[in-house]
């Protein structure tokens, strides 16, 4: 271990979610293997109401910040209308403005993005509440899809599950992949679900606002070995190209072609878990053409390789 301990501040604010402060109290908890000492801490210390029944006595207050290098903020109850106390407000900047790391945990984003610490970058936060999050927020660039945002000196991610992604990746930085792993082994946790693997979900295609193109939509699922084009679409959708891609994105979130991507690389998926088709063949399956493809997409949308992934999926089968 190393001589000096680093220290980790994890914040309680009212209505805290038990499972978003017990990951990285849990996580960074000292061990042999990992040189760091958690401070749980409120605004004050004494009683903190939480969520979900649970109720937490804290021995520190934002005192513990102070010298912390890495602090999270757990969700809590309401974030949408509880503007978070001042004093953490200032705290947290303060902290940032001498080298911390501030990482929220689903719902945490909120008190996080009060701060100004996220204006002009990407965060994430729980997906029920991420439309409210950019409303609120518009300075800031909202990724509902992915596990966790790593913006460097201030970090997010989604429902409570993805903090512990996001402390694994942490460790993965300070630590080395050994200790990340040993760490995931402990937690029985996947031990490597990079920020963008909204792969982990069955379908990382997400639901839709509007319905206009559905047809289109799931013809396009059944000729994904074809060549789809933006022409192609609009023509089975009969509409022009231009009206045919702004109202997609309107529906789905994405370009058409970003949307076909990701239910190429979706099928690929299914292939990869479910039968020995080797790498060409499932990229021409898919209509990627080739196994190089098929690789540098995968690594684009889901930040890591066909091979690993089916290494992931099928181990112990």
């Amino acid at each position: 271990m190393a001589d000096r301990l680093r220290q980790v501040a994890v914040v309680i604010l009212d209505g805290a979610k038990p499972l978003d402060v017990g990951i990285p109290a849990q996580v960074f908890t000292t061990r042999p293997s990992m040189p760091y000492e958690v401070r749980v801490c409120g605004v004050e210390p004494g009683l903190v109401s939480g969520g979900d029944g649970l109720s937490y006595s804290v021995e520190h207050g934002l005192e513990a910040l102070e010298d912390a290098e890495l602090i999270f903020i757990p969700g809590y109850r309401h974030p949408d209308r509880d503007e978070p106390p001042a004093a953490l407000v200032a705290a947290l900047v303060a902290a940032h403005a001498r080298g911390a790391r501030i990482a929220a945990i689903s719902t945490g984003a909120f008190a996080l993005a009060a701060t100004g610490l996220l204006d002009g970058k990407r965060a994430t936060t729980h997906w029920h509440y991420s439309r409210i999050f950019a409303e609120q927020f518009p300075q800031i660039q909202v990724n509902e899809s992915v596990l966790f945002v790593d913006e460097g000196a201030v970090l997010t991610s989604a429902g409570a599950a993805s903090g512990i992604d996001l402390c694994l990746h942490i460790l993965r930085g300070d630590l080395g992949m050994a200790t990340a792993n040993h760490a995931a082994r402990r937690l029985v946790a996947a031990p490597y679900r990079s920020g963008g693997q909204a792969q982990y979900v069955r379908r990382s295609v997400p639901p839709t606002i509007g319905e206009r193109f559905s047809a289109t939509r799931e013809w396009a699922l059944t000729h994904l070995d074809e060549q789809l084009t933006i022409e192609t679409l609009s023509r089975h959708a009969n509409v022009s190209p231009r009206t045919f891609s702004r109202r997609f994105r309107e529906e789905t979130g994405y370009t058409p072609m970003q949307w076909v991507m990701r239910a190429r690389i979706d099928l690929a998926r299914e292939l990869l878990e479910n039968t020995d088709f080797g790498i060409d063949e499932i990229a021409l399956s898919v209509g990627l053409g080739s196994g190089a493809n098929l690789r540098q997409f995968f690594r684009r949308v889901l930040g890591t390789t066909p091979s690993e992934y089916r290494r992931t999926f099928t181990q112990g089968e």
